[in-house]
């Protein structure tokens, strides 16, 4: 969430911004800049009122020690006023704070000045591409038909028990799944990211901390009784473990990495693009988080993307790097890289990971802040990241390691799996 006081200094710079985002919040802006004028000016009248109050509540114990009591009789009746007076301005400034922080929820976070102009998807700027495509040999195959092949990944049987979107893993397949979440919390922890086992339900505080709320709604799966989300990425209660925070400025950076299975509702999802592992409602991530200082996050993010680059390299998959456009870009980042593998054997790039810079977007809503050394508390930056996402990852592998005398596993991957192919 946007900082008030800040669009309110910058109304034609906010409103700049956003449209790099192809949005015009002209309308929105005004309207939050003149219900902050009304909660301001309510305020400063509900704190003279009470001031007023308090004044004659003393002048009133003065006079009665003095034994003025009719005087303090007509005082006693002026107080009556002014509490009332309080009590409707109370209630007309929560109106008013209340009408600002749901205007507020609808502005998305402004574009960092290196985010590239652009509408869509093709708009995007790769900024580097690493690996060799391989050739694969006559008669390769998608990954969804290499799974029935070889019986590591059944999605008919995941259909039978909850529904599209869900599949099973079986046999050297799950031991796969296994190997591939284990190597990455591996590299995460020995480059000082602390492990978190968090949990996969939210309320909706955290919800609305990370941004996730009121923006992706219909993507979420919601239990209504008890009122909690099932996490679409670890990203929403690794962050929210410091909501509410202040840290000391020595205890930045926060490094935090997590896995956790995901779910998204990807309403409106089909097509050929979508088949197999390509879009799911239920997969596995392992994710990074930074709590950083504002003068150091970019640096971060850098740095974060060198790691994802590192595994991706290690596990010798060709890959490239995408630096969004404002139009690609999702609600709460400032800045976004994405990674994609290249499926060989369907003839495109997949998005395997994205590592944004949320700047002080998400530390807002969090209230997560960090004491410098003169005391003085500010906005933290907060950051997260795929390291990785593997449906996606696995499809790469399925695919491009793919030989006509079965799947061979990635050399970096052995110690972890036990075994070296898939026939």
């Amino acid at each position: 969430m946007l900082q008030i006081a800040f669009i309110r200094e910058n109304q034609e710079k906010v409103v700049k911004a956003l449209a790099k985002r192809n949005i015009d919040m002209a309308s929105v802006v005004a309207d939050v800049i003149q219900l902050d004028e009304k909660r301001r000016a309510t305020q400063v009248e509900l704190d003279n009122t009470l001031a007023e109050s308090n004044k004659l509540s003393r002048d009133i114990g003065e006079l009665m020690k003095s034994g003025e009591k009719a005087k303090a009789a007509i005082l006693k009746e002026k107080t009556v006023s002014l509490k009332e007076s309080s009590k409707e301005l109370s209630e007309k400034l929560e109106v008013y704070a209340s009408e600002l922080t749901e205007k507020l929820y609808t502005i998305p976070n402004l574009p960092a000045d290196l985010v590239p102009e652009g509408k869509t998807p093709d708009d995007n700027l790769n900024v580097f591409q690493e690996g060799d495509i391989p050739v694969l040999h006559e008669g390769a195959q998608p990954h969804w038909e290499l799974v029935k092949k070889y019986d590591i990944i059944d999605f008919e049987l995941g259909n039978k028990i909850t529904g599209a979107g869900f599949p099973v893993y079986k046999g050297k397949g799950a031991r796969l799944q296994r190997a591939l979440i284990t190597y990455f919390l591996d590299k995460n922890t020995a480059a000082g990211y602390e492990e978190y086992q968090v949990p996969h339900l939210v309320n909706e505080a955290s919800g609305y901390g990370t941004g996730q709320l009121p923006d992706k709604e219909g993507q979420m799966y919601h239990d209504k009784t008890d009122d909690l989300y099932l996490i679409p990425t670890a990203e929403v209660p690794v962050t929210n473990l410091f909501r509410d925070v202040i840290l000391s400025e020595n205890e930045l950076p926060v490094l935090a990495t997590a896995y956790t299975p995901c779910f998204r509702r990807e309403a409106g999802s089909y097509g050929a693009h979508v088949r197999g592992l390509n879009r799911l409602h239920q997969f596995d991530k392992v994710e990074i988080v930074r709590v950083e200082h504002p003068e150091k996050s970019y640096e971060a993010l850098e740095g974060m993307v060198e790691h994802v680059k590192m595994l991706l390299q290690e596990l010798k998959l060709p890959y490239r790097i995408l630096r969004l456009c404002g139009g690609d870009m999702g609600f709460a980042s400032a800045m976004t890289y994405d990674f994609e593998v290249f499926s060989t054997a369907q003839d495109r790039w997949l998005e395997i990971s994205s590592v944004s810079n949320f700047e002080t977007f998400q530390s807002n809503r969090l209230k997560l802040r960090y004491r410098d050394k003169d005391g003085k508390n500010h906005l933290a930056h907060t950051l997260n990241g795929s390291s990785l996402a593997l449906p996606r990852v696995l499809a790469g592998i399925l695919e491009n390691y793919q030989t006509p005398e079965g799947i061979v596993i990635p050399e970096v991957l052995r110690p972890y799996t036990g075994f070296d192919i898939i026939d």
